[in-house]
C-alpha cells in the first residue's frame, strides 16, 4: 500500500525551497548509461511507456530523454505530439524548471521538429513541484530515473523536514532526503516497472538506509548495483560515493554486482551496457569488474560491501549454507558483561571480598597470543546462581566493598532507574556460561581472532563468545579462523582507521557455516590442528575444501 501523502492545503503552506538543494549535475554519458541498462531505447514506442524524473536540475536527463523519445518517434511514425504524456519531470526550482524547458525544446528542434511543438512537448513535460509532497496518483511511472538531491533531513527547514518524514516512512534518523526519493520513485511503479538512479550508495550498509533496504526487499527486485566512488560522473567535483542502482518492480531475479576504477569513462560505460545486455556470468577488466549473482543479499539489516567476484561468492555460500547461530545446533553468538563501573566491579585482588563473589574474567589482553592467558581480574559479582542479586546482609565483605562505592554506583542509569537494585551490572551474570567451551573473540582486530576458552573463564564485554551444542569447538574455531569466514566478516562490518574490523556479534552472525555432521574426519582434523597452531593459510586450504570452493577471490 502507496504511503499516504500531505493534502494539497499543507503543500501549499510549505516553504518554498530549502536553502541548500544538494544539487549535483550527472555527465551525459552516464545519463546514456543509465537509459541503456534500464532498456529505455529508440526502438522501443517511447510513447506508450511514461518516464519520470524527480528532480530534473538544469536538464542533464531530460535532453538525452528527448533524444530518444524524438528518434523512436521517427521509427514508430509517431507526431511529436504522442509524447506529450510520456514525461513527468519535477524541480523544486523554477530557475530549473526554466532552464531544464529550454535545453528539451533546444534539443528537439535540433532534431528537425517544429518550435512551437517542441515548446508546448518541454512545457507539458516539465513542471515545478516537490516530488516528495505530490499525489501519488501523479507519479505513476514505467520508469524512474536521475540524481536526487544530496541534503541531510536536518538541514532542511523544520516544517518541510516533518512534512517529508510524514510522506516517507523510510526517512528515520539523520537520513539524507534522497532516501525519500527511492521510496516514493519505488511505491510509485508500475508492474514491472524499472528505477535507475546516481546516487550515494551509504544507504546500503548505514542504519539511516535500513527502512529502505527492507522496503527493497520485501517489494522489489535489486537488479544492480555499480560502485561508481573514484569515476569522473558529475559536472562538478563531489565526494558522493556514487553507485548506479536498478530496482524493478518484480520479485527478486538475477542482479550483478559491479565495481569500476579511474579508468572507466564513456566507452568503458558502453561495454558495461553490452556484458549486462549478454546475461554472461561475469567478467574483468581495467576499468570494471562485474559478477551476476542468482539473487539479491535478503538480509535488510545491512548489505556487503566487497568485489564483484566476493560478492557472487558470498551470495552463493547465503544460498548454500546455513547461519553460524542456529537453533538447529545450539549454536549462539553473544557479547560479554557490562557492569557500568568497570572500575568498582573488576579487580584483581583475589581476597577483596568473599571468594565465592569473585567470577574470573576474560578479557581482550588475556586473547592478544591466540591462546587464552589469564591475568587475573575477576568480576565482582552480584548475582546468584539463579539470576537474582544477592542478599547482602549474607556477604559482609561484599556488602561494605559496594557501599564503600555507592555513591559512584548509585548515580549511574541503571540504578536511577531502580533505586532498590543499585549494585546491579547492566547485564546480569548467565551462571553457566563460565564452565562452558567457547571461541572468544576480541572486538577490535585487524583479522578475524578466534580464541577457546575451554570453560574457565566469564567474558568481558569487549569480548564476543559462541557456544554451541554440536561443534567441535576446535573445529568450529579452525573454520572461524580461516580467511572464508573473515571474509562475511569484512564484508558487512564497519571498518575503522587503519583497516581494523569490528568482530561484533552482527556481523559474526553474518558469516554461513557448514552442518558440522557433513564435515569429513579429514577435514575435521585439518581444522583442529590449524586452529592449534594459528595456521591461517591451513585453516583456509581446510575451509575451501569444506565450503566446496576452488578458491577465495580477492
Amino acid at each position: 500500500m502507496a504511503t499516504p501523502l500531505l493534502s494539497d492545503v499543507n503543500r501549499r503552506d510549505l516553504p518554498t525551497a530549502p536553502t541548500e538543494h544538494g544539487e549535483v549535475f550527472t555527465r551525459r554519458w552516464v545519463v546514456n548509461l543509465i537509459l541503456d541498462l534500464l532498456g529505455y531505447t529508440a526502438d522501443k514506442d517511447l510513447c506508450d511507456v511514461k518516464l519520470v524524473e524527480p528532480a530534473c536540475g538544469s536538464g542533464a536527463f531530460l535532453v538525452a530523454v528527448a533524444s530518444r523519445i524524438s528518434a523512436s518517434c521517427r521509427r514508430h511514425n509517431r507526431p511529436l505530439g504522442d509524447a506529450f504524456a510520456a514525461v513527468r519531470a519535477l524541480d523544486l526550482l523554477a530557475r530549473n524548471v526554466q532552464q531544464s524547458r529550454a535545453v528539451v525544446e533546444r534539443q528537439l528542434v535540433g532534431e528537425g521538429w517544429p518550435a512551437a511543438e517542441a515548446r508546448q512537448v518541454a512545457a507539458a513535460w516539465v513542471k515545478q513541484g516537490d516530488y516528495l509532497l505530490q499525489p501519488q496518483v501523479d507519479h505513476r511511472a514505467d520508469y524512474v530515473v536521475g540524481n536526487p538531491p544530496y541534503i541531510r533531513l536536518e538541514d532542511v527547514p523544520g516544517e518541510r523536514m516533518a512534512a517529508y518524514r510524514s510522506a516517507c516512512s523510510t526517512m528515520g534518523g539523520r537520513a539524507d532526503i534522497y532516501i525519500g526519493f527511492y521510496e516514493v520513485a519505488l511505491r510509485s511503479l508500475n508492474p514491472d516497472g524499472r528505477l535507475g538512479f546516481i546516487c550515494a550508495d551509504r544507504w546500503m550498509r548505514n542504519q539511516y538506509g535500513r527502512r529502505l533496504r527492507q522496503l527493497v526487499t520485501s517489494r522489489f527486485s535489486m537488479d544492480l548495483a555499480l560502485i561508481m566512488h573514484d569515476v569522473d560522473a558529475f559536472e562538478d567535483q563531489v565526494s558522493a560515493y556514487p553507485a548506479i542502482t536498478l530496482i524493478s518492480n518484480r520479485p527478486q531475479g538475477r542482479a550483478v554486482a559491479a565495481d569500476t576504477t579511474r579508468a572507466f569513462g564513456s566507452a568503458q560505460a558502453i561495454s558495461f551496457a553490452d556484458w549486462y545486455a549478454k546475461d554472461t556470468e561475469s567478467i574483468t577488466s581495467p576499468a570494471f569488474q562485474a559478477a551476476r549473482m542468482p539473487h539479491w543479499f535478503p538480509d535488510e539489516d545491512s548489505w556487503p560491501a566487497a568485489s564483484p567476484a566476493r560478492l557472487a561468492l558470498l551470495e552463493e555460500l547465503t544460498e548454500r549454507f546455513r547461519l553460524l547461530e542456529d537453533s538447529q545446533t545450539g549454536t549462539r553468538v553473544g557479547i560479554g558483561i557490562a557492569t557500568g563501573a568497570d572500575k568498582v566491579f573488576l579487580t584483581e585482588d583475589g581476597s577483596l571480598v568473599e571468594s565465592d563473589r569473585l567470577l574470573p574474567m576474560a578479557m581482550v589482553r588475556d586473547t592478544t597470543s591466540g591462546t587464552l592467558n589469564w591475568n587475573g581480574t575477576y568480576l565482582v559479582n552480584p548475582w546468584t546462581a539463579e539470576g537474582d542479586l544477592v542478599d547482602l546482609t549474607a556477604y559482609p565483605q561484599l556488602a561494605a566493598y559496594l557501599e564503600n562505592h555507592g555513591d559512584a554506583l548509585r548515580k549511574r542509569y541503571v540504578a536511577v532507574k531502580q533505586p532498590q537494585r543499585w549494585y546491579k551490572t547492566i547485564d546480569k551474570v548467565d551462571d553457566g556460561l563460565t564452565r562452558r567451551p567457547k571461541l572468544l573473540f576480541p572486538d577490535m582486530k585487524l583479522t578475524i581472532h578466534p580464541v577457546l576458552d575451554e570453560g574457565a573463564l566469564y567474558p568481558h564485554h569487549n569480548l564476543y563468545f559462541i557456544v554451541s551444542e554440536a561443534w567441535d569447538m576446535c573445529v568450529l574455531g579452525g573454520l572461524l579462523l580461516s580467511k572464508v569466514a573473515e571474509a562475511f566478516v569484512e564484508a558487512y562490518a564497519v571498518k575503522m582507521r587503519g583497516g581494523t574490523l569490528r568482530f561484533q556479534a552482527q556481523y559474526l552472525r553474518k558469516i554461513r557455516v557448514p552442518d558440522p555432521q557433513a564435515i569429513s574426519e579429514g577435514d575435521q582434523d585439518a581444522l583442529r590442528k590449524a586452529f592449534d597452531k594459528r595456521d591461517v593459510q591451513a585453516a583456509t586450504e581446510a575451509a575451501l575444501r569444506v565450503y566446496g570452493l576452488a578458491e577465495l577471490p580477492d
